[in-house]
């Protein structure tokens, strides 16, 4: 079950996001995130992450910076999307966004099943990022295609009735 994490997890957030993520930043349209800092909820196996998201409020929006799961197609992510819907409702927001790349063809079906939709395209953003910002990004990712585009997805929630 999903939980908010505590303080005395922020170690092994950053380990775990710099095991999935290449660096213990996250770069979205050229501005670094630290997913550890950062509020979230948890996915815990035997007291290990089994799956973490990462988010954080940005005016009338949430920003989901980071989603992992070590269990692909076993319901855990989308339990941790569902539990940030949850909370931008508790906190009325009406917009959850997201940035995945390019070649990650599988996470983008991800969210479009959990409602998100496709609303642009960042052109090169990750080439920028890798150049300036967060060189530690691979060039290539899934399936070998070159990763150079920012894809931004969004979820706008409707008002509770």
């Amino acid at each position: 079950m999903p939980e908010p994490i505590q303080d005395s997890d922020r170690d092994a957030i950053r380990q775990f996001i710099t095991e999935h993520w290449h660096a213990p930043h996250i770069c979205i349209r050229d501005k670094l995130y630290h997913p550890h800092q950062a509020e979230a909820f948890i996915e815990r196996r035997d007291g290990k992450i089994a799956a973490l998201v990462t988010y954080e409020q940005q005016g009338d929006a949430i920003l989901m910076i980071t989603q992992n799961s070590i269990e692909p197609g076993a319901g855990i992510g989308a339990s941790l999307v569902l539990k940030v819907i949850e909370e931008a409702r508790k906190r009325k927001v009406r917009r959850i966004w997201l940035t995945t790349t390019n070649d990650n063809l599988k996470s983008m079906g991800f969210y479009q099943r959990m409602g998100f939709r496709l609303v642009a395209v960042h052109r090169d953003a990750v080439i920028g990022g890798r150049q300036s910002l967060k060189p530690e990004l691979p060039e290539f990712g899934v399936n070998g295609l070159p990763i150079l585009d920012e894809i931004e997805m969004e979820l706008i929630l409707e008002p509770a009735l």
